[in-house]
């Protein structure tokens, strides 16, 4: 039984390295693609949850608010990425 276990073990192994190979041969070359699509998506939520901050008319903008917790940690660069000098919030003080 302890063979048995083992041996389940070594190809559960093989199988996780040989996912990562086959992985990194696939992605790798697609990877900063990825990293710009998701840094854009994270860019554009930032943007719809503090769209009524900056003066964007927001029907949602009170489910909004919970989100906003989340969005402060990467404001600074967020803003820095936009072409914003200083922070374009008044309440947000960040340089």
């Amino acid at each position: 039984m302890e063979s048995l276990k083992r041996r389940a073990q070594r190809i559960w192994a093989r199988l996780v390295a040989a996912n990562r190979a086959f992985e990194e041969y696939y992605a790798r070359p697609y990877s900063q693609a990825i990293a710009r699509e998701k840094r854009d998506e994270d860019d554009f939520f930032t943007l719809v949850v503090l769209g009524e901050a900056l003066g964007v008319p927001d029907p949602a903008a009170y489910y909004n608010a919970e989100l906003l917790p989340f969005v402060f940690e990467d404001f600074h660069a967020w803003h820095r990425r936009m072409g914003m000098p200083r922070s374009p919030l008044d309440h947000i003080s960040c340089c």
